[in-house]
């Protein structure tokens, strides 16, 4: 019997990455493919796959919140496809949830896969269940204690470097990537600066544009030009125009 399974990620290239790769696999049967958290939802529900492959940072959701929305009746294998993610990684590694980490090599994606199709025909459901429960548990958890992030974790080879954030200028949009500036050294993180944000206190951090985001503490001074426009000049003298949609939020914090 073939295993019907759906793929959620909102990234077009990476999602059509992960069909390309399940054409190697007789038992898989490709239903849906979705971008969002809330379609991934509604074809979760409504067509109950036995094996889910779901991107952890969605646009409009969490991963995890996908999986707390869908009915408690569907209970697929889910394998979880991630960026990267300081809590996600901790909390898979603790739990022994399987997960495929962005960039992955086609051999990883193979072993996912066929881990999977064992786990499904041989009917080891409750076992995902638990897990998956438990890992919800976990991400809630963090939820509630977690303070604004101190250090963010780039990975850079095969090491991980923490840049204190204390130390950045500014962050800036690239793609799918963040690039982060600090006085010395630029930073790639894949990440958008929606997700950022959230994590950045924003007595310090805010965001100015829809790829821009700036450190209060490094503003140089303010131009205003003669169509009440603001650009921020910061300490490295780079220039920034603040766009209409966050010209207020700034005003405001800046107490203009």
């Amino acid at each position: 019997m073939k295993i019907n399974t759906i793929v959620v990620d909102d990234e077009p290239l990476a999602r059509q990455r992960v069909i390309k790769l399940l054409e190697h696999f007789e038992d898989i049967n490709l239903i849906e493919e979705c971008s969002t958290g809330k379609k991934a939802i509604q074809f979760i529900n409504e067509f109950a796959p036995a094996l889910v492959f779901l991107d952890i940072k969605l646009k409009d959701m969490t991963g995890f919140k996908v999986l707390e929305k869908i009915s408690p009746n569907v209970k697929p294998v889910v394998v979880f496809i991630t960026a990267y993610d300081e809590f996600a990684i901790k909390a898979f590694d603790y739990f022994a949830l399987d997960y495929l980490q962005k960039p992955f090599r086609e051999d990883r994606f193979m072993k996912s896969v066929n881990k999977a199709i064992e786990v499904i025909k041989d009917k080891h459901y409750p076992l995902f269940d638990n897990k998956i429960k438990n890992i919800l548990d976990y991400m809630n958890s963090q939820g509630e204690k977690k303070d604004f992030i101190k250090k963010i974790p780039v990975k850079i080879g095969n090491k991980v470097l923490f840049i204190d954030i204390q130390d950045i200028i500014y962050i800036t949009a690239s793609g799918y990537y963040a690039e982060i500036f600090t006085e010395n050294k630029k930073y790639l993180l894949r990440d958008s600066l929606n997700n950022l944000i959230t994590q950045l206190n924003s007595n310090n951090f805010l965001r100015i544009h829809r790829s821009t985001i700036i450190n209060l503490n490094y503003i140089s001074e303010l131009i205003n030009s003669n169509y009440g426009e603001i650009d921020v000049k910061m300490n490295d003298n780079k220039l920034f125009r603040i766009s209409k949609s966050y010209k207020k939020d700034f005003t405001n914090a800046m107490g203009l």
